[in-house]
């Protein structure tokens, strides 16, 4: 994986360079040379955004029901407060 930086003008000139690097990796575009944004390839978008699963999406997964998951229940006791 490449990481190209190009600034907001270079950006502006030449947005095919910046297409073209963004297949090799992720393109961070600078303003006033600070990072602001990154270009992505479709795919590494879509790689990244399936990699965030909440909960419910989790337990929906096709063969969920294969993997054996018994966790030990927590026992949770009670103490008097202290309130002096």
């Amino acid at each position: 994986m490449t990481i190209t930086t190009l600034s907001s003008r270079e950006l502006n000139q030449d947005v095919t360079r910046a297409k073209k690097a963004a297949r090799n990796g992720p393109v961070f575009i600078t303003d006033r040379g600070k990072p602001a944004h990154v270009l992505l390839s479709i795919e590494e978008y879509q790689r990244l955004a399936k990699q965030h699963r909440n909960i419910a999406d989790s337990l929906a997964m096709p063969g969920i029901a294969d993997i054996e998951f018994d966790p030990p229940r927590m026992a949770i006791g009670t103490r008097p407060a202290d309130i002096s």
